[in-house]
């Protein structure tokens, strides 16, 4: 019998100073089983920080035609396109000629450090790629069925308040 995913439900109040984004998104979302509570909480910042009306997750790693996000137009040509983690050449390609723009949010140091520099040479060519390193040690302990997030953004940095705990987020561009 396979393992079904979780579902977590998270009401998500953004405040971004940076881009005057101001909401609240009442989110369903799906944790799949081989997905860690640290890679689920990227993918909600990742979302925190390019939050918007159209920016939506997909069904990400069951799926190899889309991303972990996407924001579409309302003609469904796909403005943004994000990736977690360290994608190959190949799927950066793929996501560069679909998509207006693309950004892959890279995460745990060591590893991420690594992969920009076997890669950096190799994405300088794609123009609408952007690289960002997400710093969130710790993040995991938020993770709850049911979450109840502020999100405050300024200056490139986001702090996560969830009424008890209180997450400090730093994002890096390469």
């Amino acid at each position: 019998m396979a393992i079904s995913s979780t579902i977590n439900k998270v009401s998500l109040n953004i405040a971004n100073m940076d881009s005057h984004y101001y909401q609240t998104h009442e989110l369903t979302v799906a944790q799949h089983p081989s997905e860690n509570d640290f890679r689920f909480m990227i993918r909600l910042v990742a979302f925190m920080a390019n939050a918007h009306e159209r920016l939506n997750f997909t069904k990400g790693l069951s799926t190899d035609d889309e991303p972990e996000l996407w924001q579409k137009s309302l003609t469904g040509d796909i403005e943004l396109w994000i990736e977690l983690g360290q994608p190959d050449e190949k799927r950066i390609r793929k996501a560069c000629g679909r998509a207006k723009q693309v950004v892959i949010y890279t995460y745990r140091e060591g590893k991420a450090s690594v992969w920009w520099e076997q890669q950096c040479e190799k994405l300088a060519r794609f123009k609408n790629l952007s690289v960002v390193h997400i710093s969130a040690n710790g993040i995991e302990g938020m993770v709850k069925r049911t979450m109840d997030l502020q999100c405050s953004i300024q200056d490139g940095e986001i702090y996560l308040n969830d009424n008890t705990f209180i997450q400090e987020v730093t994002l890096k561009s390469y």
